[in-house]
């Protein structure tokens, strides 16, 4: 595997509004604890869209992984061009500040938002050019991050297309590790 799209609810669908509620630091740790496995099996390049959430908290794993394995490399597939213009601009410096550090950033639609569609097409491309997902997702509670979701399982059907997920049983696990470490 090669190339592993990373992706999973945005941060509001799970009630965080700022980059350092407790609940980050959990979501990093399950990330990277599954991220370093494929890498030391020779994934090569994760690759997000660059939404709020799950995506750019991946990709600052994906940085400190770097640190450890140099040849890993992150790539930001926007799928339109300024999509952070409506975000608040702690938001967008955030956002910013990954987009500077990626190895690669390109918008699948060269022009703004269009409509719906758009997204839709996000997902085929970046499941289309994967070799592997790794989701934060529990189908027990659906968000947007259903639909990558579902053009994995398609995917899956016909192709060895692994799914690797992250549920909210295996975030309460990291906290309950870290809280038993901690004390």
């Amino acid at each position: 595997m090669k190339v592993l799209y990373l992706t999973g609810y945005k941060a509001f669908e799970l009630g965080i509004f700022k980059n350092d509620h407790e609940g980050v630091q959990y979501i990093k740790k399950a990330i990277r604890q599954r991220l370093i496995p494929l890498v030391e099996d020779g994934l090569e390049w994760v690759i997000i869209s660059g939404q709020l959430g799950s995506e750019l908290w991946g990709a600052e794993v994906v940085f400190e992984v770097n640190e450890e394995y140099p040849s890993l490399k992150l790539g930001v597939l926007t799928p339109f061009l300024n999509q952070e213009e409506s975000w608040n601009e702690t938001n967008q410096d955030f956002y910013r500040s990954i987009l500077t550090r990626a190895d690669f950033v390109e918008s699948i639609f060269k022009k703004p938002y269009e409509g719906p569609q758009q997204l839709k097409v996000k997902n085929r491309y970046m499941v289309k050019k994967s070799d592997a997902m790794l989701i934060v997702f529990d189908p027990e509670k659906e968000g947007s991050a259903k639909y990558p979701y579902y053009e994995a399982m398609k995917k899956a059907e016909s192709l060895a297309y692994p799914i690797y997920q992250i549920s909210f049983d295996d975030l309460q696990q990291v906290a309950e590790e870290d809280n038993w470490a901690n004390d």
